[in-house]
């Protein structure tokens, strides 16, 4: 077994903001993107399970802080890590005054949260240079700490030619590609937060023991 899968993955609870967070326990992976970039549906694939993230008709409309409690098992052993799904940013048909009220509760969570140790942010392939995607990273880019990684992830990888996706490799050479449609690139994505919450490599330790 080359890569760490998921065997777990429970809802455990929503919040409104770090106020009413779960305890900070245990090693965060928070996953952050646009309202329609395919969040829910990432997750899902991530954990094969069908319905564990709930995707709304409405893009921007969950607005609570989600968290679930999720188990790998790699090589026998067994590494339990959170996942947390941030409300999607960037809807217009958001009200200004939950907008401003929204924004305050994520800024506070993404900023104080002691046990987030991967920020993983899901970007639509089909709009690499989408400007409040760029502004996200350089706010998070500002107080990021040291114990903390920063992960892009293009989703809809699927949708672009051969030719587009060599293009969008070239440009963001750090990024990891996926395609929920056709289940592709969650193996990469599962290494890395592997190699960042646990400190292994999982690839590396593949490549020893052949």
């Amino acid at each position: 077994m080359s890569t760490p899968r998921v065997v777990e993955a429970d809802f455990i609870k929503s919040a409104q903001s770090i106020a009413d967070s779960l305890d900070e326990n245990m090693s965060e992976v928070v996953f952050l993107g646009r309202s329609n970039v395919g969040k829910s549906s990432t997750l899902n694939s991530l954990t094969k399970r069908k319905n564990l993230a709930k995707s709304s008709a409405t893009p921007g409309k969950t607005q609570l802080i989600n968290f679930f409690e999720t188990r790998y098992l790699y090589h026998t052993q067994s590494y339990p890590v959170r996942f947390v799904d941030l409300p999607g940013f960037g809807y217009a048909k958001v009200s200004k005054s939950l907008k401003e009220i929204w924004q305050k509760n994520l800024v506070e969570f993404i900023h104080q949260r002691i046990s987030i140790r991967l920020f993983v942010h899901l970007r639509d392939a089909r709009h690499p240079h989408a400007k409040i995607d760029d502004d996200v990273q350089a706010y998070i880019s500002e107080f990021i700490r040291p114990d903390q990684t920063y992960l892009t992830v293009f989703t809809k990888i699927d949708k672009l030619n051969q030719k587009e996706r060599t293009k969008l490799k070239k440009e963001f050479p750090g990024a990891i590609m996926v395609s929920n449609l056709k289940k592709n690139g969650h193996d990469s994505v599962h290494d890395e937060i592997f190699r960042v919450i646990f400190g292994i490599d999982s690839q590396e330790k593949e490549m020893e023991k052949n």
